[in-house]
């Protein structure tokens, strides 16, 4: 269900209902789209926008255009590497001291000094990662778009971030895992840690916790992705134009914020995996949860949780805040270069 605000009143509209309803709209549209020279603005605004089922945020270029796709990456790759390392240089210091809160035990003290250790080496990964992310998200969720039926527009975004956490997640895993050693004390840099690591563990320790990577990261990015481009919909439709800056915050922070919360037990089995080094405490994501409960009670699941929100919460308002202000630059170029 989305709650859609307006200036008159509040509505609730089911998502299926909401993807239907643009849907329609769209078709309106779209025939309105090739008298539109000839109409008065005001007449032509009356019909709600073109393609806001994409949620305004795909590449403003015509669908039958042979550079259409190769675009959408191009500018996907990047929005999305730009958005990452803004937010990853901006909020790191609130992401160490959550996985210093998670990785510590019971009557663990929780060290405050060197809260952006690692932050250059984890940047270098951040961008790539980010960058294949949405890469593959727009086309995809482009394309789910267009082949599925026009109700299912939420499947079509968690499909999307599903996959794009996926496939980024080759990039992701080996950048966390320093990263958060680095966060903890064990390294000093990010090539000793790569070096140590691989020493110590062979190469499938830059992959520490991957299993439980995944099983936090795809859902997180399903559900933040599917929550934001849901939300955008039903916003736009109320509103009848394109969100602004601060609206696109507000719906990426509160997207990030619901995201954080119901993602953080995963979020602690992923961290006590990825910082155990050589010694494997834990044997897997099954054995992790077991012993973490009887060890420190199930409350120590939700460990961090409150930096994570704070830190996904301002970073979904800057990181989609970001990312729609940079594809509505990139599109507007796009544009005059198509026509001229």
């Amino acid at each position: 269900m989305v709650y859609v605000f307006t200036t008159m009143n509040f509505v609730a509209l089911p998502l299926p209902l909401l993807s239907h309803t643009l849907m329609d709209s769209d078709t309106v549209s779209s025939s309105v789209d090739h008298s539109r020279t000839a109409m008065p603005e005001t007449l032509a605004f009356k019909s709600p926008m073109k393609n806001q089922i994409n949620s305004c945020s795909s590449i403003c270029v015509r669908h039958d255009d042979p550079g259409h796709f190769l675009r959408v990456l191009y500018e996907s790759l990047i929005t999305g590497g730009l958005a990452g390392v803004v937010v990853e240089a901006a909020l790191y210091p609130i992401d160490t001291i959550k996985t210093r809160v998670q990785a510590a035990r019971d009557g663990g003290k929780i060290i405050w000094k060197g809260l952006y250790s690692g932050l250059g080496g984890n940047l270098v990964g951040v961008l790539p990662a980010s960058a294949l992310f949405f890469g593959v998200y727009e086309p995809t969720k482009q394309k789910l778009l267009k082949v599925l039926p026009e109700n299912l527009s939420a499947v079509a975004h968690l499909a999307a971030g599903a996959l794009g956490g996926a496939v980024s997640s080759i990039v992701r895993v080996p950048t966390e895992v320093v990263k958060q050693r680095m966060q903890t004390g064990q390294f000093a840099s990010a090539p000793d840690a790569v070096r140590l690591i691989i020493a110590k563990e062979g190469f499938g320790g830059m992959y520490a916790g991957y299993g439980s990577f995944l099983l936090r990261d795809l859902p997180f990015d399903a559900l933040q992705f599917c929550v934001y481009e849901q939300l955008r919909i039903g916003y736009k439709l109320a509103a009848r134009r394109d969100l602004n800056d601060p609206e696109n915050a507000m719906l990426g922070a509160f997207a990030g914020a619901v995201t954080g919360v119901l993602t953080t037990p995963l979020d602690v089995i992923k961290t006590r995996l990825m910082v155990q080094g050589a010694g494997t405490q834990y044997k897997g994501v099954a054995d992790c949860v077991k012993t973490i409960i009887r060890e420190e009670g199930p409350s120590a699941l939700w460990k961090g949780m409150g930096p994570r929100v704070l830190w996904i919460g301002i970073g979904g308002s800057i990181f989609f805040g970001v990312l729609e202000k940079t594809k509505q630059i990139l599109s507007e170029r796009s544009q005059k270069s198509h026509n001229s």
